[in-house]
């Protein structure tokens, strides 16, 4: 199959790998006005219509909120140790805009920078992802201020062009895409609706290691709540502790989510805490993102999606953020 495609067509396309037992995730409405990538039930329950943005990211489908490492039991002197399964279901991420897709090659580097992640490379090699062009953008959207854009082929094995009249053109650009749709050749369309560049990333960047204790951190972010909404949204926010999560004589080691904007996150054991206030902690994010990945991996720690301004209870995210930063430091 290449060329284009009707949605009821690709719904069948879905019916199909549902039915031979592949895990396929794509936008479902939660609830009227909550739109999620999760696992769909069935081919109707994917949202194909028109832009949306869903409030989480398709990073949980290879770095999942919760995952075992390995299981253990406690028999009197004796503990015996169960291995995390050596396999994982095949999945397919359908619907997932650019913005998203471009985070998988951003958290490859994470993942397999001095160590190579097994659990996450394992999920890795088994996601196909199928990316949608945007058609429109709202205005928490950046991608085109941190190098991507609507139809950026960033992180996507296959990407869907609305085409009108519930059609799609195809483009494969992997071997994974391929196995899906064929060949997918052909000129992508003209999309529609890139944002505005909104700011200079390299200009944020010089100022985050310029002004490491300046007042502006303070200033601009005494609204934050810590809450951790920005981090857990985001598709490439990849903080994470490892627990022992015991009940009786079972219990499991595993890896949750954390978030530099937790109060605890850097709590020493002594009681002090290198990044004792909030605006520490949000100089914290915004440094990461611009200059400490820039200069360890050679881009930019953000695809611009704008999770983070859209689920911030208070209105920060990067957007606000970085826009105050150009503001008062013009080129």
């Amino acid at each position: 199959m290449s060329g284009a495609i009707s949605r009821e067509d690709l719904r069948t396309m879905v019916a199909g790998w549902i039915e031979a037992g592949k895990r396929v995730i794509g936008p479902v409405g939660i609830k009227p006005g909550l739109i999620e990538f999760a696992p769909l039930a069935s081919a109707e329950a994917v949202r194909l219509d028109g832009w949306e943005q869903p409030s989480n990211s398709i990073k949980e489908a290879v770095f999942p909120r919760h995952e075992a490492l390995y299981g253990y039991r406690i028999e009197q002197n004796r503990v015996e140790l169960t291995g995390a399964p050596e396999t994982v279901p095949e999945q397919i991420v359908v619907g997932a805009h650019p913005c998203q897709a471009a985070s998988l090659p951003i958290l490859d580097k994470v993942f397999n920078w001095d160590f190579q992640d097994e659990f996450y490379n394992r999920r890795r090699a088994a996601t196909t992802v199928i990316s949608l062009a945007c058609s429109s953008h709202d205005d928490a959207c950046f991608c085109t201020s941190v190098g991507l854009g609507p139809a950026a082929e960033k992180g996507s094995d296959a990407m869907l062009y609305e085409l009108g009249d519930e059609r799609y053109a195809i483009r494969v650009f992997t071997d994974k895409g391929r196995a899906l749709f064929g060949d997918g050749a052909g000129t992508p369309p003209q999309v529609a609706g890139a944002p505005e560049a909104r700011f200079d990333a390299a200009q944020v960047g010089a100022f985050a290691h310029d002004h490491f204790d300046a007042p502006f951190w303070r200033e601009h972010t005494l609204a934050c709540l810590g809450c951790g909404a920005c981090a857990y949204t985001c598709p490439v926010c990849h903080c994470f502790d490892i627990a022992d999560e015991r009940r009786g004589n079972t219990g499991v080691r595993a890896r949750n989510w954390d978030a530099c904007q937790f109060p605890q996150f850097t709590l020493h054991a002594s009681g002090h805490n290198p990044r004792p206030a909030q605006g520490d902690r949000q100089r914290q994010r915004i440094y990461h993102k611009f200059f400490l990945y820039p200069e360890k991996f050679g881009e930019i720690l953000c695809t611009g999606c704008g999770n983070c301004a859209r689920n911030c209870p208070v209105g920060l995210g990067v957007l606000p953020v970085v826009s105050e930063i150009c503001d008062a430091q013009p080129v």
